[in-house]
């Protein structure tokens, strides 16, 4: 069976609006690559659309906080439960696990088993460490059987630059769900996730250049291949 387009011939995508999130710069990637973003925070247009994005930006409570406020708890979990691609990006890989430690412990979605950590004063060779991480760092794979081939990275080169901005990063407690690895100043941690349905990444790949764009372009892929196996 085609794939169903909409009636401007591009895919939906609900870029969830908790009002926290980096959202018009991801809708604009989005709409570059001719996809048929909306920013919204209405349940339906949520769950109908063809693929989500959960942005972020901000503290990890008060993001879940807002999530519970907005009640887009449930249709975020309902969402990923039907399969459709659903893509995280910085906060919004962070808010999928089950617990941070930011400001003290705050219960994440759980969708990904694992928490989320602060980086430490100083590296593993006693350098200190500037925190947040802000500006341009390598992205790797991880020593799994999650290939960048057999994902939205599979035009991307490992070693690449992404750009980054955060203060906490993410311990899977699966090493199979790792995508990608990064190195900041001695301290190891994983910057990717995919698990099913789900790809993260605490980049940001709008803000990332041409090769941020790869990622979307072969996201849009995906959602087209998603939606030709209905």
């Amino acid at each position: 069976m085609s794939a169903k387009i909409n009636d401007n011939g591009k895919y939906q995508v609900a870029i969830i609006d908790y009002e926290m999130g980096n959202m018009f710069s991801v809708d604009h990637a989005c709409k570059f690559v001719g996809l048929n973003s909306i920013i919204t925070k209405d349940k339906d247009v949520i769950l109908n659309s063809d693929a989500a994005i959960l942005p972020g930006v901000g503290a990890f409570g008060n993001c879940k906080d807002n999530l519970n406020r907005l009640d887009l708890i449930s249709p975020i979990k309902d969402f990923v439960s039907s399969g459709k691609p659903f893509l995280g990006i910085c906060l919004g890989l962070q808010l999928l696990f089950t617990e941070s430690e930011e400001f003290g412990y705050s219960k994440g979605l759980n969708l990904v088993e694992g928490n989320v950590v602060k980086f430490p004063n100083t590296s593993t060779d006693g350098k200190t460490l500037k925190v947040p991480q802000i500006g341009w760092n390598h992205i790797y794979e991880p020593k799994n059987e999650n290939h960048w081939s057999n994902s939205i990275l599979k035009d991307t080169t490992s070693k690449e630059f992404m750009y980054f901005v955060h203060s906490y990063y993410v311990k899977p407690t699966n090493e199979k769900d790792i995508l990608t690895m990064t190195n900041y100043v001695g301290i190891e941690y994983c910057s990717g996730v995919k698990k099913n349905n789900i790809t993260a990444f605490q980049f940001h790949p709008e803000k990332s250049g041409i090769e941020g764009i790869k990622i979307y372009k072969n996201w849009s892929s995906e959602i087209q291949k998603n939606k030709e196996k209905i």
